[in-house]
């Protein structure tokens, strides 16, 4: 049975450029209004006019019984969540995922933002350093993309960060990575092999080579690891109630480095602390 390479010729990669911008354009529109009283529908429809004014299509729509342009998920929601018209309140922790498709070829892109809560600090703080150790431990797997020789290594990298970041000031425990959620190849299509996995695995992966484009996206919670799906078959939950966290960014490697396709830089500020800087594909 043919099976198609995992890993993208130096045409290829230049033609995800592109995709990976409009879907970072997106999210920062979405991000500019994130406050209270927005509804999630409402942020959806600014990611999907953003989508549409670059000539590029959602592609989270392609995804059979899908009807929107992002997910967005709320406090004890993961991943999945389905835009409609809950209004954003004081304190929130939301998670926003994001792609398109501009011709033929695919970007994957999410963030985690806390809306500004005066009267609850504590709360606030506490969202935001679950957010902070989200979005650490997926530059340190995007760091290792750089050196490491096998996928495996990305995600030992993952849990590496996490666990070095201490205790969850929720649970008192260290914080919970979701285990049946993880990264994954990117190209033609939006979800391509092979998986990237956000923690240690004993199978080493598919060797880490110029071709390689990969989204990597840590999914964690404040308490523990175990998720339900909502009665809407798409909502990621956490069992225990705890706040979740999702950032991902779709990344290349190519014969001189690593290119964060879904920054507008590169990657060069989140990956500067790692000691490692991104090099534009040529």
């Amino acid at each position: 049975m043919f099976r198609r390479s995992i890993y993208k010729t130096p045409p290829q990669l230049r033609a995800m450029v592109e995709p990976g911008l409009i879907t970072a354009a997106a999210l920062d529109a979405v991000e500019a209004q994130v406050r209270v009283g927005v509804t999630t529908g409402e942020l959806d429809a600014i990611a999907e006019r953003v989508i549409a004014e670059r000539g590029a299509e959602p592609n989270f729509k392609l995804v059979r019984g899908y009807h929107h342009t992002t997910c967005i998920s709320v406090n004890e929601q993961v991943v999945h969540g389905i835009p409609g018209d809950r209004m954003l309140q004081a304190g929130d922790i939301v998670s926003v995922d994001c792609g398109a498709q501009y011709q033929g070829w695919n970007g994957d892109s999410a963030r985690t933002f806390v809306v500004p809560d005066a009267s609850r600090p504590e709360l606030v703080e506490r969202r935001r350093e679950l957010s902070r150790v989200t979005e650490g431990s997926m530059w340190a797997g995007i760091a290792a993309m750089a050196t490491a020789s096998h996928i495996g290594g990305i995600g030992a990298a993952i849990q590496d960060y996490i666990e070095a970041q201490g205790v969850s000031d929720v649970s008192g425990e260290t914080y919970g990575i979701l285990r049946e959620y993880v990264g994954h190849g990117i190209g033609r299509k939006m979800h391509e092999a092979p998986s990237v996995f956000n923690y240690r695995t004993p199978d080493p992966g598919a060797e880490i080579r110029p071709g390689l484009v990969l989204a990597i996206e840590p999914m964690v919670t404040a308490g523990g690891e175990a998720t339900f799906v909502e009665d809407d078959d798409w909502t990621v939950s956490t069992e225990d109630g705890t706040d979740g966290s999702h950032w991902e960014h779709s990344v290349a490697r190519h014969d001189d480095g690593i290119w964060v396709l879904t920054a507008a830089d590169g990657g060069a500020a989140g990956l500067a602390p790692f000691g490692v800087v991104p090099v534009p594909i040529p």
